[in-house]
């Protein structure tokens, strides 16, 4: 097995199966995370209608995924969509889009982590054994840090089985509260009875944030196997996967929910008390483990994908220069991972050592987390079209999958300021936007003091359409 490659990245070439590679993508959207957490609150908006917010959001993300396949199935790279907006848009907007990566990425990472230290808690109490909080994320990230440091495709194996354990927990209860209602069939919700336009735009503003990361299957292209094929099917199997997975168990909730003395909308464990109210209580037990392993899958596969964009970045001079090394015998980004996981334990301590308690560190970071993925969603939209046109396969369906998928993000982007959430989250937007103006600080100061950076992407981003070939007829724009 070749273990480098003519681009000289220095990474395990080639090694991941499909399966392996469609890992990284699901995991990294945590699914068994929206049933236990995100669900309740696209109900509290979506009502009735929770099952069809997934679907619509299921089928935007998806089109969003065909604009990221534009480039996915035209050349591959660990710089994923970092690389590919700059392929379109020029290098100021990759810029940004890899700068907005690393926040989205290892954010996520941080707040999921935090929902499995959480989780990890209340089985900890079942056992009468108190453990701080902060040692519990030392842990998590220690062994997260130490698989991605090791090994991409033990990471992606360990995501497979974590990710199916806790997906298969969900439907087996889900199964059993069907048989305790005694019917699969809910008039009220194929009717939308009670649900309101105004609610359910509410409601799929929430639910497209069960899916953040879904594209992150595009950081292993230097990895995976036949990646024109397999990342490009990775990237639409993930989103479609997770979207059943989330209308079959958001269906389910509701469903099961109907006669309880408490709302689905006002529950902080949702499935927790339809095992309750099923009469099998002891599936909280397994609920908590399927949401522990589920969350630090999540928080394994953030690392693998923020650590390769810090990688790409390293090689082109953007971060330190270390950080673009490959490990001489693992194969892996291990600076970039080490780097990833000392950001993504300290971040929360600091807020623990604040004060702030654990679901708030979840709650703010996924928040902020959001932005990232957000701004960059839209940017691969529109560069995926300029990117046609200049290898002259522009196409006048290219155009509108483009503007369907940008009008489809401008409705959540405009929720994250209108209306002004309550505090602290109405000072989050201002803190991404200082993130960013930070980052632009410091793109010009590359480009007027090492001017090499911009000669190193464009070297590496034409070395990778010489590898793939064939389509792309002109470098990619300066700006």
């Amino acid at each position: 097995m070749s273990t480098t490659t003519d681009t000289g990245y220095g990474l395990r070439s080639k090694c991941l199966s499909f399966t392996e590679t469609l890992s990284q993508s699901v995991a990294n959207i945590s699914p068994t995370l929206t049933p236990v957490v995100i669900v309740p609150l696209v109900f509290a908006s979506a009502g009735n209608g929770t099952w069809l917010a997934y679907l619509f959001a299921t089928i935007g993300l998806m089109l969003v995924g065909l604009n990221i396949n534009q480039f996915a199935k035209r050349s591959a790279s660990p710089g994923s969509l970092y690389s590919f907006v700059t392929r379109g848009m020029g290098m100021s907007a990759g810029f940004i889009s890899g700068w907005c990566l690393i926040v989205a990425y290892l954010f996520t990472a941080m707040a999921v982590l935090a929902g499995s230290v959480n989780y990890a808690i209340i089985l900890l109490a079942m056992m009468h054994i108190n453990i701080a909080p902060v040692i519990l994320f030392a842990i998590g990230t220690a062994v997260a840090w130490f698989i991605a440091y090791k090994d991409i495709k033990l990471s992606t194996q360990l995501m497979l089985v974590l990710e199916a354990v806790s997906m298969v927990i969900i439907l087996v209860l889900g199964a059993i509260i069907m048989h305790h209602k005694g019917t699969v069939i809910d008039t009220t919700q194929f009717s939308l009875q009670g649900m309101n336009f105004a609610g359910l735009k509410a409601g799929l503003i929430l639910a497209i944030f069960s899916y953040v990361g879904y594209e992150s299957s595009t950081t292993l292209g230097e990895e995976a196997r036949n990646p024109l094929k397999t990342i490009p099917k990775a990237v639409l199997l993930s989103a479609l996967i997770s979207g059943l997975f989330f209308m079959l168990t958001s269906y389910i909730a509701v469903l099961g929910f109907h006669g309880m003395k408490g709302s689905l909308g006002d529950s902080t464990a949702p499935f927790n008390d339809l095992a309750d109210a099923a009469g099998v209580g002891y599936f909280a037990v397994f609920i908590s483990i399927g949401a522990v392993i589920s969350m630090f899958a999540c928080t394994l596969a953030s690392i693998n994908a923020g650590s390769r964009i810090l990688f790409s970045m390293g090689r082109h001079g953007v971060v330190h220069a270390n950080i673009g090394k490959a490990h001489s015998e693992n194969f892996t980004p291990h600076h970039a991972a080490t780097t990833a996981s000392v950001i993504v334990f300290i971040l929360p301590a600091i807020m623990l050592f604040c004060g702030q308690g654990v679901l708030d560190v979840f709650n703010d970071l996924s928040t902020i987390a959001t932005y990232g993925f957000l701004v960059v969603y839209v940017l691969i939209s529109i560069a995926a079209p300029i990117y046609l046109k200049t290898i002259g396969k522009l196409t006048a369906g290219s155009i509108a999958l483009s503007v369907v998928s940008v009008a489809f993000m401008i409705p959540p982007v405009i929720a994250t300021v209108y209306p002004a959430p309550a505090p602290p989250m109405t000072y989050f937007p201002y803190y991404f936007l200082g993130y960013l103006a930070l980052g632009v600080v410091w793109f010009v100061f590359l480009r007027f003091k090492s001017p090499h950076v911009l000669t190193e992407i464009k070297a590496d981003l034409e070395l990778i359409s010489l590898r793939f070939g064939g389509e792309e007829q002109s470098t990619p724009p300066a700006m």
